[in-house]
């Protein structure tokens, strides 16, 4: 009986109980504001200055490639891959959006037509 109610209340305890666990990022910069500068840089530019960046990015993407990477310290190379990252977020906001619609989507859709009709 003891270890029952003994058993109970540690459960009880430990239900109730909870860790607060929060992490906080190695660098200050928020990747969701860095976005936002993104995409506002991005709105603000007309098409020959999307095209002329595009360019800019695949030539530089290019000559990270060629690079002989095994001399640089494991900081640079940490450098370039952000710095690929970070081209390949503004390249792909650059790009088209496009919206798709699966299966079953299309055949509710369809199917409310029909009823509508």
């Amino acid at each position: 009986m003891k270890i029952r109610s003994f058993l109970t209340a540690l459960t009880i305890l430990f239900t109730l109980s909870s860790i607060i666990v929060s992490a906080t990022p190695l660098t200050s910069v928020n990747p969701v504001e860095n976005s936002k500068t993104i995409k506002e840089r991005i709105s603000k530019m007309t098409t020959e200055q999307k095209d002329a960046r595009v360019a800019e990015i695949k030539l530089r993407i290019q000559e990270i490639k060629s690079m002989d990477k095994s001399q640089l310290t494991s900081e640079q190379r940490k450098a370039l891959r952000k710095e690929l990252r970070e081209m390949k977020k503004e390249a792909k906001q650059m790009g088209p959006t496009y919206v798709y619609i699966s299966g079953a989507g299309l055949v509710i859709i369809i199917l409310i037509l029909i009823l509508i009709l």
